[in-house]
């Protein structure tokens, strides 16, 4: 039953992915650790392969269509990249936990989460999920390169892709047309992945049965999202999948509350409740 259950979650996965374009590889952590049972880190590294090779199977329909800026995405990507890698080698410090990462996870789903309920409160049409002002400043390319090098470092710390921080950033610092940085930021993910993956080679244990199973449950979700996108509203999607996102950011924190208040227990008290024990 857990691998039905984790497996059809895969499944949801993909039709996020197909109805919005984005935000659904960030699933895959949460299903990986608590319905299948993978080790954080392990898990981690796994969602790299399988948000990696999804956005490569997403990236051909835009590829077609001309929506891929390689210019662009060598520049950005190239930044992203090395911030992966860095922050994949990071991860497998010895004090940065399971706890940590799962926390910072949490963290930046609850980013993502206002992000997208934001957007849907301020579009005005539902086919429209980007209601961008116009680019910030003519010459943006330093601070594009400074993003990426940050989003790279999150995506190698968490397994995130960060899709919903890279389209954003291509449109307002890159001067990038929407469809074009949607198309640009799937590539840019995929190179993301790659370089994660890379860091965490040799570090970490891979599950590649499962790996490959998630990758096809998700990768059939796609195409059941992209069919039901024809008839759904997008914006009241988003939002909703937002609102989705503020409570698995809520379950991950609450998973790990533990430890999260051992950090802030203050030091007079943990040292009284080690002499209470010893007494006992």
């Amino acid at each position: 039953m857990t691998w039905i259950l984790g497996h059809v979650f895969a499944i949801v996965i993909g039709i996020s992915l197909g109805l919005l374009g984005g935000g659904g590889s960030v699933l895959a952590l949460p299903v990986l650790v608590y319905v299948m049972g993978v080790a954080p880190k392990n898990a981690i590294a796994m969602t790299l392969v399988i948000i990696g090779t999804v956005s490569i199977l997403g990236l051909i329909p835009h590829w077609r269509a001309g929506n891929v800026l390689l210019k662009t995405a060598s520049i950005f990507g190239s930044a992203t990249m090395l911030g992966a890698f860095f922050g994949a080698k990071l991860a497998t410090l010895a004090f940065i936990t399971d706890t940590i990462q799962m926390l910072l996870f949490a963290l930046l789903m609850l980013v993502a989460s206002i992000v997208m309920i934001q957007r849907s409160a301020g579009t005005k049409k539902s086919d429209d999920l980007t209601p961008y002002p116009p680019p910030v400043c003519k010459y943006c390319w330093l601070w594009l390169v400074s993003e990426g090098i940050v989003v790279g470092v999150l995506t190698g710390l968490v397994g995130v892709g960060g899709g919903f921080a890279i389209v954003p950033a291509l449109v307002l610092l890159g001067k990038v047309p929407m469809k074009a940085a949607i198309g640009t930021s799937l590539l840019i993910i995929t190179m993301n992945a790659i370089a994660g993956f890379i860091g965490y080679w040799g570090n970490v244990t891979f599950d590649w049965g499962l790996m490959l199973s998630f990758i096809l449950a998700a990768s059939g979700g796609t195409f059941i999202g992209a069919y039901l996108s024809q008839f759904v509203p997008a914006a009241r999607l988003q939002k909703s999948f937002g609102y989705f996102l503020l409570t698995v950011a809520a379950f991950v924190m609450f998973q790990n509350r533990d430890t999260f208040w051992q950090w802030h227990t203050p030091k007079s008290t943990a040292s009284a409740n080690v002499q209470r024990q010893y007494h006992l």
